[in-house]
């Protein structure tokens, strides 16, 4: 992965070449071609896809509602495991 100024120096580079050319290119070919330099600048970053974080975001709710279960039962579990306020020892 390229350090973030090197990375923002190579896009520079990239887009400087892309719109500094000589002959205008049409909006639709300009914007296209943009596309495809910006996809190659994103390739080299370490980024998930948006369906893969939300895929990720649901596991991680699941995961928090069954904890969230575990630690109650457990709770419940030492609860009545502890021995309850002990009686007073009788006098003979």
């Amino acid at each position: 992965m390229l350090p973030p100024k090197a990375f923002l120096d190579a896009i520079s580079q990239q887009a400087g070449r892309l719109f500094g050319g000589e002959s205008p290119l049409p909006k639709a070919e300009l914007e296209a071609q943009f596309k495809v330099l910006m996809q190659s600048a994103f390739s080299k970053l370490d980024l998930v896809s948006r369906d893969e974080f939300d895929g990720q975001m649901v596991v991680l709710a699941r995961t928090r509602a069954r904890l969230e279960a575990l630690e109650a039962k457990v709770a419940e579990m030492e609860a009545r495991l502890s021995p309850a306020a002990p009686a007073p020892a009788a006098e003979e």
